[in-house]
């Protein structure tokens, strides 16, 4: 495993890479320790890889930083996890910019059938404060897991209104698994282990530097199935995870507040140009994700569809076995070309016999 993983960790370290172009490599050349026993000729025929990435390839000299990498994670007992592991979070994989690699330190399934990010600005007030309490202890009986990015203000004050709810919660940082930042949420952290974790897609070292956290921020957008701004600013961190969840198709909800008040502008402005839906409540949330009914869903007697085509009920057989499924799994299990497979699927919602559910995602009625 370590050999494989140095050379997972290597094409992170390749300079100017990216995640995009670190994938298109993995996939052109057929796998991660593939790309580091390439050609030099065959690499420069990769499109968007130059001469400079190229040479940074072919020294390998980023594989020495990664063996490092494996030294702390084993020591630390963190999970690595490369963007194909059947551990990554699956929301996240379906953006095209997801991390290559995330390290992960906790104790939950990062694929959690329900999850949320709350989010907002640090300099959270009382009313902010109140209502995120509110919001939280509302989805106690959801099972839903709450991600945020473990700042002070809204961030905190949701991961610890998750934990005092019993609901699991994982904090994004914008640095590596060697510290807490801020250190006041040492303490924090240490209870979010007990029934959630921490993640990051930066290395041991790492400093908590302005630009990582809108990285951080993508996380925390792609891998939920909706966002929550309980307050912001009209700009900021809060505003930035929005919009790149409304880039993501995911659902994006605001909290509104007075129109004069500094930290409610982000929020009214999202829901003032329809990029988030005005909610009040959890009961708000609940309904628009359907979560309030998934649990007492009854099973579907298929016999009944006596009219499906073949294909339709290869789809219906996969969601009866293997429950909610998104649509690229649907795709890989069936064997349907992409194509068909939307087609089938809408026609099966309109008949009844599917629900789509937020993310590309569908289960049986």
């Amino acid at each position: 495993m370590a050999d494989d993983l140095i050379y997972k960790i290597g094409i992170t370290l390749i300079p100017s890479i990216g995640s995009v172009n670190g994938k298109k490599l993995v996939s052109y050349c057929g796998g991660a320790e593939a790309v580091f026993k390439e050609k030099k000729s065959a690499l420069l025929k990769i499109p968007g890889i130059g001469r400079s990435t190229v040479n940074n390839i072919v020294n390998q000299s980023v594989l020495k930083r990664a063996e490092k990498e494996i030294t702390f994670i084993k020591k630390y007992a963190v999970q690595p996890l490369f963007y194909t592991d059947e551990q990554y979070p699956k929301r996240l994989f379906h953006c095209e910019d997801g991390p290559v690699m995330l390290y992960y330190n906790g104790n939950r399934d990062l694929n959690h059938q329900r999850v949320l990010a709350v989010v907002g600005t640090r300099r959270s007030t009382a009313y902010g404060k109140v209502q995120c309490e509110k919001i939280l202890e509302g989805l106690k009986d959801t099972e839903v897991m709450i991600v945020s990015g473990l700042a002070y203000g809204i961030d905190s004050c949701a991961h610890k209104n998750a934990l005092n709810h019993h609901l699991p919660t994982v904090g994004v940082m914008g640095h590596g698994l060697d510290r807490v930042y801020p250190s006041e949420n040492r303490n924090l952290a240490a209870a979010m282990m007990e029934n959630g974790g921490l993640l990051t897609e930066f290395m041991s070292g790492t400093n908590p530097d302005r630009e990582n956290f809108p990285k951080r921020n993508r996380i925390v957008a792609g891998m939920a199935d909706a966002v929550l701004v309980v307050e912001s600013g009209i700009k900021g961190g809060a505003i930035i995870t929005a919009d790149i969840a409304f880039s993501y198709s995911r659902d994006v909800f605001a909290l509104p507040g007075k129109v004069n008040a500094t930290y409610s502008k982000g929020c009214n402005f999202l829901i003032k140009t329809n990029r988030a839906a005005l909610v009040e409540s959890a009961e708000d949330i609940m309904r628009i994700m359907n979560w309030e009914t998934l649990d007492k869903k009854e099973p579907v007697q298929t016999e009944l569809f006596v009219d499906l085509t073949e294909n339709e009920q290869k789809l219906v057989n996969i969601l009866t076995e293997t429950g909610e499924n998104g649509i690229d799994e649907l795709m890989a299990k069936s064997k349907i070309p992409i194509s068909q497979v939307s087609s089938i699927l809408l026609n099966l919602e309109f008949r009844g016999v599917v629900i789509s559910l937020p993310g590309k995602r569908y289960r049986l009625r």
